[in-house]
């Protein structure tokens, strides 16, 4: 006999069926509507010519369907958010990053050709000698502009043109005029009225029978704006004002003029390898790019040394049973753990400042020297030591009395015992049994200090600047801030390099990461 459901008396086994398939349904209907506004994703990012978006989302919108339509990839469900992100937001970004670097992408070849050809024929000038002057009659509400050549021929036909009233246009836009042989009846306005109606005059565009434009050219005058490009039909560009033929180059992306001159804005294409036969053959771009690069192995490595080893003497000291207060420096010694590091690095900044920072103060007054800490590299580079170390130590501290607890005591007795000291004990017991456990952290602030790029852009914004180079580049730049200053701070933004760059980088951390991570026997 069934035991039935009170409130619809149905069986209990037919409402738990009919509830599973509701859920399944509305499953189905969810991952239908995600499936659906990704394709629409992918038609709205083809039709903006960004393919690359397009076929990321037919990627992800396809997978998605498989794996959520089919009932034997149902273990895969579980494992396909993390999967989706790690190609979204991993892997994508560095295809990405690798096909820029193939480019002469920059902020002067950002468009497509076709919109680089739409914005050239949109370009208008101002004719010469086909001005006319102006003035604003009013009868009652009403306000007529009548204008009147300023010379005797004109190109547009008539001398004398006279608008629709003003009233039909409040707000600007597209006003009619039509030939006139007179002016209309009415007040003249004077030249405070013209000035209080000059907003609205600036707006408005006045159109001929023959279809000219003509723009406000100043408080008395109206000039025709015509266009400044025609399409030829081989696909070149020719100037109305001198004749000037425009051709395309796709080989860089630009319209250039007889002369070869280069005509901003271009378009990407595609250079090969280029970006990087920069950074390894032009002298320009590969002597500061090495000093770069030695430099941000210097600085990660020597930053990783010195928090080791303050951080490590400094748990040994507070494991020493003698120290009373323990708990007291221990608050004290992980302070500058707790306080944000940017607000560090500003404080440091006012610090170093070589007028008026307290480190100058001090330093002139117990030695008599005042270092110039932005201005000198070699100061520059050991000021970045300084701020690091304060701001790692505590880190390091942390590590090493969580792995100094785990010593066992008993070895320290048995070198007493043997008449081992205090150095016999760091480099014969504690060391080896902590240095194994901490090798993979070692690797991991290496790699945060490699790319510690809120530091440098924070205290030296990468100066002093190295003399020569043709991009930005500073002696305490790491590559991360190299690279990004070459993106966004430069006059050119040259993406297309600063990609090139970007993937050496990655492939030289990914090797450096593989190689550290086999010498400390850590299995991948």
């Amino acid at each position: 006999m069934f035991t039935t459901n009170a409130s619809r008396g149905l069986p209990r086994h037919r409402s738990r069926s009919l509830a599973e398939r509701y859920r399944r349904w509305i499953s189905r209907a969810l991952v239908a509507a995600l499936v659906v506004s990704l394709l629409w994703l992918v038609v709205a990012f083809h039709l903006r010519g960004q393919w690359m978006f397009a076929l990321l989302f037919l990627v992800l919108g396809a997978s998605l369907a498989v794996v959520f339509g089919r009932r034997e990839l149902m273990s895969h469900r579980y494992v396909f958010p993390a999967l989706a992100g790690m190609g979204v937001f991993v892997i994508f970004p560095l295809l990405y990053t690798v096909g820029i670097s193939f480019s002469n992408y920059s902020s002067s070849n950002l468009l497509s050709e076709e919109r680089v050809r739409a914005q050239f024929l949109e370009r208008t000038y101002q004719a010469e000698g086909s001005a006319f002057d102006f003035r604003l009659y009013r009868e009652g509400e009403r306000v007529w502009l009548y204008l009147e050549a300023q010379g005797e021929e004109t190109s547009i036909g008539a001398s004398r043109l006279i608008s629709e009233p003003l009233v039909d246009s409040e707000s600007g836009g597209s006003l009619a005029v039509h030939p006139a042989q007179s002016p209309p009846a009415g007040e003249v306005l004077g030249m405070r009225e013209v000035i209080a109606e000059r907003e609205r005059l600036q707006r408005l565009v006045l159109t001929t029978p023959e279809g000219v434009e003509l723009r406000m050219a100043g408080l008395r005058h109206f000039a025709p704006i015509l266009p400044r490009y025609t399409e030829n039909p081989d696909g070149s560009l020719t100037d109305l004002r001198d004749g000037t033929r425009l051709t395309p180059d796709r080989e860089h992306g630009f319209f250039v003029d007889g002369e070869g001159e280069r005509l901003t804005p271009g378009w990407p294409v595609a250079v090969g390898l280029d970006n990087y036969a920069r950074v390894l053959l032009d002298p320009d771009v590969r002597g500061p790019f090495l000093a770069i690069f030695v430099w941000t192995f210097v600085f990660a490595g020597l930053t990783v040394l010195f928090t080791l080893a303050v951080g490590f003497v400094l748990a040994s000291l507070l494991q020493w049973e003698q120290l009373r207060g323990k708990a007291v420096y221990r608050t004290l010694l992980i302070l500058p753990y707790a306080v944000p590091a940017f607000i560090s690095i500003l404080i440091f900044k006012g610090m170093f400042n070589q007028s008026y920072g307290e480190i100058n103060l001090i330093l002139e007054g117990l030695f008599g020297i005042r270092p110039n800490w932005f201005t000198d590299p070699a100061m520059a580079r050991t000021m970045l030591l300084i701020v690091n170390t304060w701001l790692g130590y505590p880190y390091m501290l942390l590590l090493c009395m969580g792995l100094l607890q785990s010593v066992p005591r008993d070895l320290y007795e048995a070198s007493a015992v043997d008449g081992g000291g205090p150095l016999t004990n760091m480099f014969r017991i504690t060391l080896p049994l902590i240095i194994k456990p901490l090798t993979p952290l070692l690797i991991a602030a290496f790699a945060f200090n490699f790319n510690n790029f809120v530091l440098i852009t924070l205290l030296t914004g990468g100066s002093p600047d190295i003399l020569g180079a043709s991009t930005p580049a500073g002696t305490t730049d790491l590559l991360v801030s190299y690279t990004y200053r070459i993106a966004f701070q430069d006059a050119g933004q040259d993406f297309g390099l600063a990609a090139a760059i970007a993937t050496l980088i990655f492939l030289l951390v990914m090797g450096l990461s593989l190689l550290n991570l086999r010498l400390s026997r850590v299995e991948v």
